[in-house]
């Protein structure tokens, strides 16, 4: 099931504030160069023991230092969120070895597909009988700006999703019946609802996580039960209704068999019935054709 909400729509949408990384960036590997060629000339200078000497080899151990701290590294379907003294510079998203300013704060946020499966949980069906019922989701980031900031530090990415999950869950089992012997209205329920619950149920998602910047690709209920409680009872119940199910084909089989005899009966002229006998024949078939037990016929002497 693919999402609802366009990979796009987070990160064009007017509350999104994210943008890609537009301050200086160069290449690892000729930054490396350049950082041997000062430590190279830092070591000559400490060499030469003489006082101007050891100042520029200061100045280039400080540059060597600072030049350090810029690489990067990023494999695809990483990101990288810069802030430079707290305000964001926006997102670093070119796979491969880099070096970028390290006056800037990096963190690393992954644009990768993760997997969340929701425990089963007891809420309330449209009916009120109370159910087990979890799922399992499939979601990822797609604006680092709003997964990074307008989240509290405090609280992982992971248990934000974990906690809107549930309530989306909530929301979205308490409008549908368990199933539907439960109901006699034509609305789709949990067991037969299918694909149209786990849309409902994706789209409930997206809204709540968009806030995050958080797409959700697929979600589906894994676990649907009755609760503990009442789950004997329920389960006599759906016994009870499969055994009048069956019974009721039985009698109508057996009612068209035995029309089906008496018309042949007559029609092939094979005996002239009186309402007695018809009625008699009749009691007899049934009682036959809708028995648990094998037919005993019973011989007058």
């Amino acid at each position: 099931m693919q999402s609802s909400i366009p990979p796009q729509a987070v990160a064009d949408s007017p509350a999104s504030h994210q943008y890609p990384f537009r301050g200086l960036w160069l290449n690892g590997f000729m930054m490396i160069l350049i950082d041997i060629v000062l430590l190279g000339l830092c070591i000559g200078s400490f060499i030469m023991q003489q006082l101007p000497f050891y100042i520029i080899g200061a100045l280039l151990a400080i540059a060597f230092l600072f030049f350090s701290k810029g690489f990067i590294m990023l494999e695809p379907n990483q990101s990288l969120v810069l802030v430079f003294f707290g305000k964001y510079g926006g997102t670093f998203t070119r796979p491969g070895f880099y070096w970028i300013n390290p006056l800037y704060s990096k963190v690393k946020v992954s644009l990768r597909f993760s997997n969340l499966n929701i425990d089963p949980i007891k809420v309330n069906d449209v009916m009120g009988n109370p159910i087990l019922i979890g799922m399992v989701i499939v979601w990822r980031i797609d604006d680092t700006y709003k997964s990074v900031f307008d989240l509290d530090s405090s609280q992982s990415l992971k248990q934000f999703v974990a906690i809107q999950s549930d309530a989306a869950l909530r929301e979205v089992a308490g409008r549908y019946a368990y199933d539907d012997n439960e109901t006699t209205d034509a609305h789709a329920t949990l067991r037969s609802g299918g694909e149209t619950v786990n849309r409902e149920l994706l789209e409930k998602l997206n809204e709540r996580l968009f806030m995050a910047g958080i797409i959700v690709d697929e979600a589906r209920i894994n676990y649907l039960a009755y609760a503990p409680e009442i789950a004997a009872t329920m389960l006599k119940r759906q016994q009870a209704t499969a055994v009048i199910a069956a019974r009721e084909k039985i009698v109508d089989g057996a009612v068209g068999m035995v029309k089906m005899a008496l018309d042949r009966l007559e029609h092939d002229q094979v005996a002239e019935l009186t309402p007695e006998q018809r009625a008699r024949i009749t009691g007899n078939l049934l009682l036959v054709l809708c028995s648990d037990d094998s037919a005993r016929p019973v011989i007058p002497a």
